[in-house]
């Protein structure tokens, strides 16, 4: 790498909660025979809104924000784009030109679990965070979403997973680091190197502490998004409602607690679709339409499919109105919400769980042992 080569950096946005703010200036102290100059930050939005100057000065600092180029993805914008072919299952390869153009690629990223991914972190740093929506949307069909492999802490035979690996190969990060963190955002782990091998060795490192086995199904979860950033919007909290929906027992009840102070959000098509039909199994026969394709169809198949497993509650800032919108029962009064239901799942009897750190923490049921 010289002075001369012109080099991208892509980071998560605000709506993760990767160190940013440590990582990137880490890299440049790394990287201080390349003018500041030589440099693009790429806020890899996928296909979630921009993120303001505030958001990026807390993300990164005002320092870099102040003396290095940032560029906010665009997914919708064909003029930032760059096509690069498509792929043997048909994906159309959309990603964004600023990297593709760059001498050296970094990206940088958080490892967790990730509901449909398998985890977050590697590949998915480049797409979805920098693909065009039409890659985006192929990417996240309803048929691979709907896969029984497209699921929390699977890698092998994850079609969402290899399909954005085929996806990347086509314009490969050349460096990535990738980290791990506990609950006050604490680095636990460094994983830098090979896009593929550091990523799966720091998934194998997160299966061990995020993954936990519980003997039987239980009649009511109550789950937090795992506060801010993850508990900006509706949209995302559907993550820490899938992770209930793991471990709860069919008629169950689930209880979501996230602030959603971003909203449902405004952009995107998740609240519109949600408005296109009446229940859950509807939205989901749209969704599974052969001719269907929509922004953000995803997060409503995902939320759907939650909704089928079990009753879902939500405490938030939200209007009740705009809860009962969204298919949900708003929750006022979390503490009598919650002793209605125990006594309604049984009272004493009742078999509770409850997710404190929400999708930072997947539940699953342990597999009993064949005779």
């Amino acid at each position: 790498m010289t002075p001369n080569d012109k080099i991208a950096i892509v980071i998560s946005d605000i709506t993760r909660p990767t160190p940013n703010e440590r990582m990137v200036p880490w890299l440049l102290e790394a990287l201080a025979h390349v003018p500041r100059s030589q440099f693009v930050i790429i806020n890899g939005t996928g296909s979630h809104r921009a993120n303001t100057r505030e958001e990026l000065n807390s993300m990164l600092g005002q320092e870099i924000v102040e003396s290095v180029e940032i560029v906010n993805h665009d997914a919708f914008d064909p003029e930032t784009m760059h096509m690069l072919g498509t792929t043997p299952t048909g994906v159309p390869v959309w990603v964004n030109r600023r990297y593709v153009e760059a001498d050296f690629r970094i990206v940088t990223g958080f490892i967790e679990p990730h509901f449909f991914a398998g985890f977050s972190g590697g590949a998915k740093g480049i797409v979805p965070g920098l693909g065009g929506i039409q890659t985006i949307q192929q990417l996240h069909n309803a048929k691979l979403i709907g896969h029984p492999r497209a699921t929390w802490a699977v890698l092998n035979g994850n079609p969402v997973q290899e399909g954005i690996q085929e996806v990347v190969s086509f314009c490969p990060p050349d460096f990535m680091v990738n980290v791990t963190l506990d609950q006050e955002r604490h680095i636990t782990g460094v994983y830098a190197g090979d896009y593929l091998k550091a990523h799966r060795v720091g998934c194998e490192a997160v299966a061990h502490i995020a993954t936990q086995a519980v003997d039987e199904l239980f009649d009511l979860v109550i789950t937090s998004n795992s506060g801010y950033p993850l508990d900006q919007n509706l949209y995302q909290t559907v993550k820490g409602m899938t992770a209930a929906a793991q471990i709860v027992r069919k008629g169950g009840v689930i209880v979501a607690i996230s602030e959603c102070r971003d909203g449902l959000p405004d952009h995107g098509e998740y609240k519109h679709i949600l408005q296109m039909r009446e229940t859950p199994l509807a939205l989901l026969d749209l969704i599974n339409s052969p001719d269907f394709l929509m922004h953000d169809q995803w997060e409503v198949q995902k939320q759907a499919l939650v909704q089928l497993q079990a009753d879902v509650y939500l405490y938030s800032s939200l209007s009740a109105a705009t809860v009962r919108m969204a298919k949900l029962t708003p929750v006022h009064d979390l503490q009598a919400t919650v002793n209605q239901l125990v006594e309604q799942c049984g009272g004493p009897h009742a078999r509770i769980a409850v997710l404190p750190e929400g999708p930072l923490t997947i539940p699953y049921l342990k597999q009993p042992i064949e005779a």
